[in-house]
Order: C-alpha cells, then sequence, then structure tokens
C-alpha cells in the first residue's frame, strides 16, 4: 500500500517503523528536519518537510495516488484539515486521523461523509484509557487485549514460584481447570526470548505466558499460573492530564481514586470535572511528604500518567518504596519501556506502541477487525474474520490441524457468534468465525493476510 504518514513523532514514527518493514511505500511528513532524517537513514522510507495540511506538501508527498492517509500530527486542527484536504483535492481513499480532544470526539456527526472527511479518528488518551481499565480489572495481568467486542481475552502474565502449574507440561493445564473452562496458551516469553507452546512445554518461573480464553474464564486460568491477588480498591492517579483526567473520570465509581497534580489551576478545573468521588491533590508526586498524606502505604496501585518520563519513573520508584502494592508507569519513549519494567516498576506503558494496534487494524489486508502489537512490536495478535467456503477461501470448511500456518503463527480461539470456541485440531471454520492468531514473527504478517483474502470467486 502507498501511505503517507502525517507526523514524525512516537506514534507517527512507531507506525512508519511498522509499515515500511512489511513492504509498504511509506511517505512520512514534518516540519522537523533532523526527526525526518533520523527516521530517513534507519528506515526505508521517504520523507518530505512540510506543514501538514498544505496542499502542495500533500502533493509532494504523493497524495494523487496514496491509498491511505494517517494524520498523527500534534495538531487535531491540522490532522482535520489534512483530510479535508486530501478528500477534496486528491480523493484519498482512506483517511485515518489522530483527535485527542473529547470536544471534537463527543460529536459523532463531525465526521463522515457530510462533516469532516474522516473515515477513522483514534484518540491515544482514550486508548491508554481503556488500556489500563482492563489492567485494573484483572490484578496480576501484564497486558489484556479484547477480541470479538470482549468475548474473548488474551492476557498475559508472569509465573510465580508457587503457581500450580510452574514446572510442569503445558499439556496438563486443561486437568488443572474445572470442567467447562477452556484456554490456549499462545506464547511464552523466556528472558526475553519467544517460545512457541507445545504439549510438553514446560512453563518455569518468571516465564511471560500469553493465554486466550472467554472472558468469564480470564480469573480461573490465571490462578493456574500465578497466585490469586486481591482485587483493587485504592488507586493514585499522578497527573491530570488528558489521560489522568479520563481515567480518573472512568475509575471513580468503582474505585476509591486520588488524584495527584502540580499545577493549582488545573486541579481547580479537574475538581469541577470529576465527580466529588474523586479526591485532588495539589503538589509534585515525587513529594515523598505529600505521597504518604495520600496514604501511599496503602494503595493497591499507583499511576504515574504525567507527560515527564523523568518524574513518572521517579515518583512510582518512590510510591513502590513507600509501600503501593502496584505501580503502573506512562512512558513515552518506547525504546524505554523494556529498560524500566521490573526494576521497581511493575508495568510500563507506551503510548505510541499501545495506540499502534489501532491503526494497524486498518491498514492490515483481508478482513481484519482487530490488531495488537506485542513485545514493542516484534509480535502481533489479530483477529481476523473468515469468508467464503472451501473452494474460495484457504481456511473455511478446514480443521485447524489442516491448515498450513506461516511459521511461529498460532491460532488461539475462534469467535462463533456468542460462543468462544479454543482451537484444538479438530476445530472446523466456518464462514464469518472470528479468528485470533498470535504471530510471534511479523514479518510473516503477510502470509497471514493472505490465508484470509477470499478467491474472485466468492465476489
Amino acid at each position: 500500500m502507498k501511505i503517507i504518514i502525517l507526523g514524525a513523532g512516537q506514534v507517527g514514527g512507531t507506525l512508519a517503523e511498522h509499515l515500511a518493514t512489511e513492504g509498504n511505500d511509506i511517505t512520512v511528513v514534518d516540519t522537523d528536519g533532523d526527526r525526518l532524517k533520523e527516521l530517513q537513514n534507519r528506515l526505508d522510507i521517504r520523507t518530505v518537510r512540510g506543514k501538514a495540511s498544505f496542499p502542495h506538501v500533500l502533493h509532494q508527498a504523493g497524495g494523487d495516488d496514496a491509498d491511505m492517509l494517517v494524520a498523527v500530527t500534534n495538531s487535531d486542527e491540522v490532522n482535520m484539515v489534512a483530510c479535508q484536504v486530501a478528500h477534496s483535492l486528491f480523493k484519498t481513499p482512506t483517511k485515518i486521523s489522530r483527535i485527542r480532544a473529547q470536544d471534537y470526539t463527543q460529536y459523532k456527526e463531525l465526521f463522515g461523509n457530510s462533516g469532516v472527511p474522516v473515515d477513522v479518528f483514534i484518540s491515544p488518551e482514550q486508548v491508554v484509557t481503556n488500556y489500563i481499565k482492563r489492567l485494573l480489572e484483572f490484578p496480576g495481568a501484564l497486558q489484556v487485549l479484547d477480541f470479538a467486542n470482549a468475548k474473548a481475552k488474551l492476557v498475559g502474565v508472569k509465573a510465580y514460584y508457587g503457581g500450580p502449574l510452574v514446572g510442569q507440561e503445558l499439556r496438563y493445564l486443561r486437568e488443572h481447570l474445572r470442567s467447562g473452562v477452556d484456554t490456549r496458551v499462545a506464547a511464552i516469553y523466556r528472558k526475553g526470548t519467544a517460545i512457541l507452546p507445545q504439549a510438553d512445554t514446560v512453563i518455569e518461573a518468571d516465564d511471560e505466558v500469553f493465554f486466550i480464553a472467554a472472558k468469564k474464564d480470564i480469573r480461573t486460568v490465571m490462578a493456574e499460573l500465578r497466585r490469586s491477588e486481591a482485587p483493587y480498591k485504592r488507586v493514585i492517579i499522578a497527573g491530570g492530564g488528558n489521560i489522568g483526567a479520563r481515567l480518573a473520570q472512568v475509575l471513580e465509581p468503582f474505585y476509591h481514586v486520588k488524584l495527584i497534580d502540580h499545577n493549582k489551576k488545573r486541579c481547580i478545573r479537574l475538581s469541577e470535572k470529576v465527580k466529588s468521588k474523586t479526591i485532588i491533590m495539589n503538589g509534585s508526586a515525587t513529594d515523598k511528604e505529600l505521597l504518604l498524606e495520600a496514604n501511599i502505604e496503602n494503595t493497591d496501585v499507583f499511576c504515574a500518567l504525567t507527560n515527564d518520563d523523568e518524574v513518572n519513573v521517579m515518583s512510582s520508584m518512590l510510591a513502590k518504596q513507600l509501600g503501593a502494592r502496584k505501580v503502573m508507569t506512562l512512558i513515552n519513549k518506547a525504546e524505554y519501556v523494556d529498560l524500566v519494567q521490573g526494576e521497581g516498576i511493575d508495568i510500563a506503558i507506551s503510548p505510541s506502541l499501545t495506540t499502534i494496534g489501532s491503526l494497524l487494524t486498518h491498514v492490515r489486508r483481508g478482513d481484519v477487525a482487530n490488531v495488537h502489537s506485542l513485545r514493542r512490536g516484534a509480535a502481533e495478535a489479530l483477529e481476523a474474520i473468515a469468508h467464503g467456503d472451501r473452494s474460495t477461501s484457504k481456511v473455511v470448511g478446514r480443521r485447524l490441524d489442516e491448515i498450513s500456518l506461516p511459521e511461529g503463527t498460532t491460532i488461539g480461539a475462534i469467535v462463533r457468534n456468542e460462543k468462544v470456541i479454543i482451537a484444538h485440531g479438530d476445530v472446523v471454520i466456518e464462514s464469518d468465525d472470528h479468528i485470533i492468531l498470535f504471530v510471534l514473527d511479523k514479518k510473516r504478517i503477510p502470509e497471514v493476510e493472505r490465508l484470509f483474502q477470499v478467491e474472485l470467486g466468492f465476489f
């Protein structure tokens, strides 16, 4: 595909890196020449320096025959105007825009054929908020991803000493589970190396285990891999920006929430925005006395969500030292995520890597309903919808053990109507099934896409 990416920041740069390695024709537009040079030295892409919404800049970037425009600059207004220019002047088929302000996104009628011609708008702040909310729902999870409207979930957990299955082969997992509960381990990461699970694979302590199960069975399966944790009740949020404020609003009906922000005027605005259940505190999240005043030693989760990575890391480490049960830390520089996670920080969250799946969903060929990027982009979990019949499809009408999957690819589950069917060799795929796959090597993605593309006879 020929794709123009507007904005070379963390999201735009990460997206360019993902797509360039898959053989797409990528052009990145930004006003920062140094950033463009750095990307061009590292990736096989074209770059254009200029303002993303200017018609002559989009023309120079190849707007005349682009298949897709992805506008992810730091300005909502520039992104929307660029989509309008691409639609009016170049008839670009697909236009995706990052829109951060809720003042825009809450009015759906603003977008579409009768409004601003944005086919898909993505709010990284909302994506990150939802991501953290899912983690809070399942204490002990490192990652929780939704598929088929949350009917099935892919969950990553760390196996600990004392877990019922640690030291045992995977074949015994189903024997341990109570009747009616089923799951499939999609991947295991051991000391950073991916292992494709087999029946005789032995789970070791400190393994990161990714499994798929129906939503109702997640906690049961987690209990087999690690000690069960009590539900979270008390949450402290550091940072009252877009993400922190959204998260407080989402959490306050279910948790005891305190929010800390250093800006007094923002604290006043936040106190008007959130309900009275959230306690707003003015001060620095790196202030030991303030954290003690906030009762940090009895806090279940401390979420550091400021715009400053250093503040997030330091406040998280301090909160952990003072007794917070778990700390989650926002790290804007994706390359630092693995460096800080585990060093006093339980979960490091990259906004760009969390958002990237939402963008990739609309880039993948075939009917792909969901994409989640994993392990800093090295692996991918996706939900593809099967179409056609045995003569027009490579998967429909076939047993799972008859399908030749690319190396390092596993099918974890099939969602058929309202039913979640865990993948076993004798399951036959039907048309309109939602198939959840785990791909260890992203270079294999084009092969996976071809599996779910129907032959011309289908049409």
